[in-house]
């Protein structure tokens, strides 16, 4: 009997995890050959992506090439963008020319930041969504940084988990040359998060001196400025760097594909994670609509894709051995705040932490979760080793 094939689509938290559970899980007649295909050349763990703003961490630990972290799994990683997924003939085709055939197909695509919603802000402003964009970033602040200029004006623009902690960053990172302020549309900041964790976060950006325009809209963002909309009234603020956290939107790719959606264009999928009229294709993450086993809908965040992939590992591997596949069930964990350098806000299980002690209880649990054991050990000797060297450093 020939070997199953299973090709993984999108290297993010839903499709490397499922790969990696895959290579570990018991092997026997149906073990599958595993490809992993991704347009970028690694994997980053973006809950620690605010660290590279103030460099707390490094490149390599927050965004591992997946060279390095594939390496001893058996798992074949391609570096490619998908053109097309034909469902009938259950191939994949690359844009390196290349068509794969599987026997079970898995969807984690992800989506992205759009930039075009509101006019200039492709031309002028930033994302933060990629490692690209974290070097652009710090290109830019660099450039701020080095001039004579007595003010750095920043706009983060959005109050939810990724526009909060990157603005608590910013603000640490300037310091009194910075400018910071945050816009938001609705009334309050982080209007999902756990009351905790809000009230931690305001009084922290009050501490920091950032300025919160709530209930404001951006009209236009321009080379050197803002145009900000409140009830109406729209007043234009010089700006040198604006940052825009607003938004999600499925990829070109999965709008195009020939499956059930909701209205905001994500795949419909089975408790299972099966997509619905492919039960050989599975859907996980951003890109998914999923309702689990309770009903409830789950997240598009990084811990709902965490623990799709482990459910999802388990169902392949049953759907391969001819054994019943089991329902998804979401259980909320908490959640966790970074609220500048060194400092977080944690709301985990009916604990509540704030300071020094929830980024460190932040950062070990964010260890916990790293991909593979090889790079957890790097990572976590990088982290034992840095406190020595800034005391050598300062001495």
């Amino acid at each position: 009997m020939s070997q199953s094939r299973i090709c993984i689509l999108g290297g993010g938290f839903g499709g490397l995890y499922t790969a990696v559970g895959l290579s570990q899980m018991p092997r026997c007649a149906a073990s599958p050959e595993i490809t992993l295909i991704d347009q970028r050349d690694h994997f980053l763990f973006s809950p620690l992506l605010y660290e590279l703003v103030t460099g707390e961490l490094e490149p390599w630990e927050v965004a591992p090439a997946y060279s390095d972290l594939l390496v001893g799994t058996g798992i074949n990683f391609r570096q490619a963008e998908v053109q097309q997924v034909n469902f009938d003939t259950a191939q994949v085709t690359l844009s390196t020319g290349a068509v794969l055939n599987y026997d079970r197909l898995v969807l984690a695509l992800g989506n992205e930041t759009p930039l075009d919603l509101v006019p200039g802000v492709v031309e002028y402003g930033l994302g933060f969504r990629t490692l690209a964009d974290v070097r652009q970033l710090e290109q830019r602040l660099s450039a701020l940084e080095a001039s004579n200029r007595k003010q750095i004006r920043v706009v983060v623009v959005g109050a939810g988990y990724c526009g909060v902690e990157l603005a608590c960053k910013l603000a640490d990172r300037l310091g009194k040359r910075g400018y910071m302020r945050l816009v938001e549309l609705d009334r309050q900041i982080l209007n999902r998060a756990d009351p905790f964790n809000r009230a931690a976060a305001e009084q922290t950006l009050s501490r920091l001196g950032v300025w919160m325009n709530l209930e404001t809209k951006v009209a236009y963002v321009g080379p050197d400025q803002i145009a900000l909309d409140y009830k109406g009234q729209v007043d234009v603020l010089p700006a040198d760097l604006v940052l825009w956290t607003v938004g999600n939107r499925i990829t070109a790719l999965v709008r195009q594909l020939p499956l059930a959606k909701n209205p905001r264009g994500q795949v419909l999928t089975k408790p299972t994670l099966q997509v619905l009229d492919y039960p050989q294709v599975y859907a996980l993450g951003d890109m998914a609509e999923c309702r689990d086993t309770q009903g409830q809908l789950v997240p598009s965040t990084a811990q709902g894709a965490y623990q799709q992939a482990a459910c999802l590992t388990r169902n392949l591997w049953a759907s391969l051995n001819n054994m019943p596949q089991e329902g998804f069930t979401y259980q909320h964990l908490g959640e966790m705040i970074t609220l500048g350098i060194d400092k977080a806000s944690v709301a985990v299980l009916g604990v509540e932490l704030e300071g020094y002690v929830a980024q460190a209880a932040r950062k070990l649990a964010y260890f916990s979760r790293l991909p593979t054991v090889r790079h957890q050990l790097r990572v976590g000797g990088a982290w034992l080793e840095r406190p020595f060297q800034k005391l050598l450093t300062h001495r």
